[in-house]
């Protein structure tokens, strides 16, 4: 069963998915089970990922470039959910909608476009993600975007991180890197439609 939370219920900042996915986590430990939970870091070597159906599209037909995104995945006996902040699918989407109309099918991407996916579990994220948001900041010290009003999430032995879990070349223990079709296979959604 699929917890009753609507995105005006959960703390969100634009511009801040990583943190935005950790609230959410943080909010989920007390009421479900969290093991059934993943977070899954979205990006590639270029460190440029389309995704359609973004509220900060002007156009839901067009794609946004982010150089990566991050979404929970709440795997169940059979199927999967997605909970997404910055998507205008439903919260939480079926994966297999939220992969056709949000992911889409990359073989009509040119090879800079391939979206790789490190899936993490939710409790070992909640433990061992920081972020200092100095990747907010320009080269004068200003913020880009308004960064959230709560204090920064770090662990005793790091203050940011963020950057081992953006990098899509290095195993480095944080999770599994898949890409889509391996995603889409591990949390039981059919993959006939990537061909």
């Amino acid at each position: 069963m699929e917890v009753s939370i609507t995105p005006e219920n959960c703390i969100y900042t634009s511009c801040f998915c990583e943190e935005n996915v950790w609230k959410l986590c943080e909010s989920f430990k007390e009421k479900l089970r969290l093991c059934e939970f993943y977070v899954v870091f979205i990006s590639n070597p270029s460190k440029q990922i389309p995704l359609w159906c973004q509220r900060s599209s002007e156009i839901n037909s067009q794609p946004v470039v982010w150089d990566y995104h991050v979404i929970l995945l709440h795997k169940r006996t059979t199927d999967a959910y997605v909970y997404d902040l910055d998507t205008t699918l439903d919260f939480p989407c079926n994966l297999k909608e939220y992969a056709e109309k949000a992911l889409q099918n990359e073989s009509q991407f040119i090879t800079t476009f391939h979206r790789f996916f490190r899936v993490i579990p939710a409790p070992y994220f909640l433990k061992t993600f920081a972020s200092d948001r100095s990747h907010m900041k320009n080269n004068d010290g200003e913020w880009m975007k308004p960064p959230p009003n709560y204090p920064l999430i770090k662990t005793q032995d790091s203050s940011m991180n963020l950057f081992e879990f953006i990098d899509m070349k290095t195993d480095n223990g944080h999770g599994t890197i898949m890409d889509m079709k391996k995603l889409l296979e591990h949390f039981y959604c059919e993959v006939n439609w990537l061909q």
